[in-house]
C-alpha cells in the first residue's frame, strides 16, 4: 500500500505512468467520467472550472470508468477522442479505473476511506432516483454513480467529496474550490 496520496501509481489515458506527485501543491478534484450519462455535460462544466481556476492552482482530474451502468464502453483512444471534439477537454484524463467493482483501485478505496460520504446540493433527489431505477449502491460508501467529485487540498488532504448531481458550477462547490486555492 502506497504511504501517501501521492505515491498510488497511475496511468494518463495516453499510457504515461505517473502519481498524484506530479500534482503536488495544487488543489485537485478528482472525478469519475463516463461518455454516455445523462450527467456527461458535466464535461463543460469542468473544463470550465479548469481553465478558471487552474492558474491559481486547480487541477481538474478525470478517471473514466465503466462501473455505472455500463456508461464508459470506449477505448482510451475513443474515451480522448469524445472529450477533446465534445467538450474541448484539456485537463488531465487517465485511465479506465474500478471504483465499485473489484478490484477497486487504490485511489478510490483512499479517496472513499478519507471521505465515506458525499455532500448533496439543496433539495437533492438523485439518490431516490438511483434506488427508484434499482441502481443503488451495494455498499454505504460507494461511489454512487458517474461524475462524483472529490476534492484534495494543496497538502493531499481529501477535504470533501460531492454527490453526482452537484454541477461544476453549484455555489457549494466553487466555495470550497476558493477555500482550498486560499
Amino acid at each position: 500500500m502506497p504511504e501517501s496520496l501521492y505515491d498510488i501509481p497511475l496511468k494518463t489515458l495516453d499510457g504515461r505512468p505517473l502519481t498524484l506527485g506530479e500534482f503536488r501543491g495544487q488543489v485537485l478534484l478528482v472525478v469519475n467520467v463516463a461518455s454516455k450519462c445523462g450527467l456527461t455535460p458535466q464535461y463543460a462544466g469542468l473544463e470550465s472550472l479548469f481553465r478558471t481556476y487552474r492558474e491559481r492552482g486547480l487541477r481538474v482530474l478525470g478517471f473514466p470508468c465503466n462501473d455505472f451502468a455500463a456508461q464508459e464502453p470506449g477505448s482510451a483512444e475513443e474515451i480522448q477522442a469524445f472529450c477533446t471534439s465534445q467538450y474541448g477537454v484539456d485537463f488531465p484524463m487517465f485511465e479506465k479505473v474500478n471504483i465499485n467493482s473489484a478490484p477497486r483501485h487504490p485511489l478510490y478505496a483512499c479517496l472513499i476511506a478519507a471521505r465515506p460520504e458525499a455532500e448533496f446540493p439543496v433539495a437533492s433527489d438523485f439518490r431516490e432516483k438511483l434506488a427508484s431505477y434499482g441502481l443503488s449502491p451495494k455498499q454505504p460508501d460507494d461511489v454512487l454513480w458517474n461524475f462524483e467529485k472529490f476534492l484534495i487540498a494543496r497538502d493531499g488532504t481529501i477535504i470533501r467529496r460531492f454527490s453526482p448531481d452537484t454541477t461544476p458550477d453549484d455555489p457549494m462547490l466553487a466555495a470550497a474550490i476558493e477555500g482550498a486555492l486560499g
